[in-house]
């Protein structure tokens, strides 16, 4: 679809965004609703983002596992909140052939109750903990009607940990630390701010004694969950028999956390950094971050696409870069699909260049061009990228803080809803009746309380019974 029928992203976000995720062949529909194709571009850059959170979990102490795809139904129910929670949500296999199972099958919707089983049986000493784990796998989850890509999906690619510790405090110590994985990653791989905080006790993960989260405002002012972190207590251990004998030779239960980073982010990464032309991905993430373009004639066709070689090797093996030779295309038409699919460096070459042994050189998130010498390329490139990265960053955290507003009154927080303005932060006393009543006269619930937000409430009132405020919350509509 050309730029030119595609909806612009500040009128039609919705159409905006599932549009241009066709259009720049980064993903593709597929025959199962909610169940989408990762073409090239887009598994590169969630591979790019697993590599790199997979190396600062093992440099924390967090080792790879990998357990089943399917759950026995028996299993899935030993913690009643855990299950209640997902039933909406499982996927059941029912036969083999034609032949039904004796026990329905669940297919991961997460998996505690199948890793629990298990790694029960491994505990027997306070020496066998911490046990730190992780897998990166898919998830089924089909309680929704109305699939987005990415941000709604059906089936998606994930992280689980699963950290078992013998005592509350080493528990609690992990959590900053993974937050701190997550935020780093979002920072330095997606050029992405987030705002990190609890989630109240009707928001948290089923199962948890208390959940955190990193939440993004996406560009329809709605709020998106993104990485998140769950303090499981003892829940679990107690359900499945986590225990072990401590230090003074006594029975304890475990303390266990879960954690997770999915490929929800690539869809915040679509739609904060894209505009109307297409997608920008950053730097780090692109699987093409270089374009060449060679621009010849039948008299100097030759001579072009010798330079526009020479062109790539002086970028270097450390710059992933590319050559679009291809003559059933115009240049312009080349120009704009880059653009399109989000090619963070195009890089011109024609008869001027090749006099000049220069190249001309245009930076994606701002349209900008330079000319570099030939020999300067690679240096100049690689300059170039960082660049890019850290003005995508402040970009992005300029609309984040833009679209979080203090509200002091009720009228205020309704404004900044009704108005689709973000996220209205306000004061709260930590009612859970006040809370459902926002979320159903205004549809906007909270989505965390944020960390840098808190022990601001002295002499605040809530901002919806008037009572003394306890916290300070963001309230917004979610996806």
């Amino acid at each position: 679809m050309s730029e030119q029928k595609r909806p612009k992203k500040s009128e039609n976000f919705s159409e905006w965004y599932t549009q241009v995720l066709i259009d720049s062949k980064f993903i593709d529909y597929s025959p199962v609703s909610g169940a989408i194709v990762f073409r090239a571009s887009s598994y590169f850059a969630w591979d790019m983002i697993r590599s790199a959170t997979d190396v600062l979990f093992k440099k924390a102490g967090i080792q790879d596992f990998y357990f089943p795809l399917f759950i026995p139904e028996h299993l899935l129910e030993k913690e009643k909140e855990h299950v209640e929670g997902f039933s909406p949500e499982v996927a059941w296999v029912t036969h083999a052939g034609n032949t039904k199972l004796e026990e329905r099958l669940a297919i991961r919707p997460t998996s505690e109750t199948i890793m629990y089983e298990i790694v029960s049986k491994w505990i027997r000493s306070w020496r066998d903990l911490p046990l730190r784990m992780n897998q990166w796998n898919n998830v089924v989850r089909w309680e929704f009607r109305h699939p987005t890509p990415f941000l709604r999906s059906r089936e998606f690619l994930w992280n689980e940990g699963h950290t078992i510790f013998a005592t509350r405090e080493e528990a609690a110590a992990e959590r900053d630390e993974v937050l701190g994985i997550y935020n780093k990653i979002l920072k330095e791989y997606l050029a992405l701010p987030g705002i990190t905080g609890r989630k109240t006790d009707s928001e948290k993960f089923a199962g948890a004694e208390a959940s955190y989260s990193i939440e993004h405002v996406m560009p329809d002012g709605w709020m998106i969950q993104g990485p998140d972190f769950h303090s499981d207590g003892q829940k679990f251990s107690k359900a499945f028999e986590i225990s072990f004998l401590d230090k003074e030779g006594k029975k304890a239960y475990a303390y266990q956390n879960t954690f997770a980073i999915s490929t929800r982010e690539l869809g915040v990464m679509v739609a904060i950094h894209g505009d109307d032309r297409g997608l920008i991905i950053p730097p780090k993430l692109a699987v093409i971050q270089a374009v060449i373009i060679p621009i010849y004639n039948d008299s100097n066709k030759e001579a072009v696409l010798a330079y526009a070689k020479e062109a790539k090797d002086s970028l270097g093996e450390s710059i992933r870069s590319y050559i679009d030779d291809n003559d059933a295309y115009s240049p312009g038409w080349k120009f704009s699909e880059w653009e399109l699919r989000g090619v963070p460096v195009r890089i011109e070459i024609g008869e001027k260049e090749l006099k000049s042994k220069s190249a001309t050189v245009t930076r994606r998130d701002t349209l900008e061009k330079k000319q570099l010498g030939i020999d300067e390329l690679g240096k100049g490139v690689a300059a170039l990228l960082s660049e890019i990265h850290e003005n995508m960053y402040l970009k992005a955290k300029k609309f984040l803080d833009s679209h979080v507003h203090d509200a002091d009154t009720y009228e205020m927080l309704k404004d900044i809803i009704k108005n689709s303005k973000g996220a209205a932060r306000a004061p709260w006393c930590g009612d859970s009746e006040c809370e459902s009543r926002i979320k159903e006269e205004t549809g906007a619930k909270i989505t965390n309380m944020p960390f840098d937000a808190q022990g601001k409430e002295k002499g605040k009132k809530c901002v919806y019974c008037g009572k003394d405020a306890k916290y300070t919350a963001n309230f917004a509509r979610s996806y």
